[in-house]
């Protein structure tokens, strides 16, 4: 599938839901978060469904994310679902990594292929802070579970906070490169006025819209052709391809126009 600016749209991110276990700062409120009842979020099924028409028409890469997907249960059926789809060549989750060491087994013998993990400081008391109480040992011991189930180049999100961690992005580094780990910066960044917060220290995401190949998929059953746009394409359960290439027609480089949906509604 190719959108407006010729670029092959083959990476399709699946929020599975829009809850998470921490608050963290720059991505959701403290309180008062109206969460989307039940019956308005995708089914396992309805998913599936959605994945494999996509992977018909092109989308080789599915990434689960949230809100944090682990609290969703029984994710890993949907693991197996997806990994049975023909055309899909690499499975992937976000995570904040708190959840992860109980079931990252069955992630990995369900067909999870790669896990990104979110982790901003290396500090207790400061990770505590930006997720409004979180336990960095959970995240660690995620971490570890990872790496001891054997999968291959996982990548630590680390969003930019200039003041709070710029100062600890050497220290990541080494504890990413002592770990066999994969730094991945990320500029923080504004849902609402579309506008990065770029801090000048060459992060690695959010990518170039220029060149931008993926499509978000809501926990709500919205495609989402840009992340940073209000534009919003329900998909018809009935005629999922029609909805998959309007999204992709109506993708743009630049359409930065903001959007009333949170962070923890779209997966980043």
């Amino acid at each position: 599938m190719l959108d407006g600016s010729n670029n092959e749209i083959t990476y399709l991110r699946v929020s599975v839901t829009d809850r998470c276990n921490l608050r963290c700062r720059y991505c959701m409120p403290a309180h008062g978060v109206k969460f989307k009842p039940p019956e308005e979020i995708l089914t396992y099924e309805e998913i599936a469904s959605i994945c494999s028409i996509a992977a018909g028409i092109g989308i080789t890469k599915i990434r689960l994310t949230g809100g944090e997907p682990l609290v969703r249960k029984n994710i890993t059926r949907l693991v197996w679902m997806l990994d049975g789809i023909p055309g899909i060549k690499e499975l992937c989750l976000t995570t904040n990594g708190t959840l992860l060491a109980p079931v990252t087994g069955q992630l990995k013998t369900a067909g999870m292929a790669r896990i990104n993990i979110s982790l901003d400081t290396l500090n207790a008391g400061k990770y505590r802070y930006i997720t409004r109480g979180g336990d960095i040992r959970e995240a660690l011991s995620g971490i570890e579970s990872a790496k001891k189930w054997g999968f291959q180049k996982i990548k630590i999100n680390m969003v930019l906070i200039p003041g709070f961690n710029t100062c600890e992005i050497d220290d990541m580094m080494s504890f990413c490169r002592e770990n066999g780990l994969i730094l991945q910066r990320i500029n923080r960044y504004s849902l609402r006025s579309g506008l990065d917060q770029n801090c000048g220290l060459g992060a690695e995401r959010p990518p170039d819209c220029r060149t931008c190949n993926r499509l978000r998929l809501t926990a709500d059953g919205k495609l989402k052709p840009c992340l940073f746009s209000r534009e919003e394409i329900a998909v018809d359960l009935d005629d999922i391809e029609s909805s998959l290439r309007s999204a992709v027609r109506r993708k743009r480089p630049w359409r930065r126009t903001g959007t009333e949906r949170g962070n923890w509604e779209i997966g980043g």
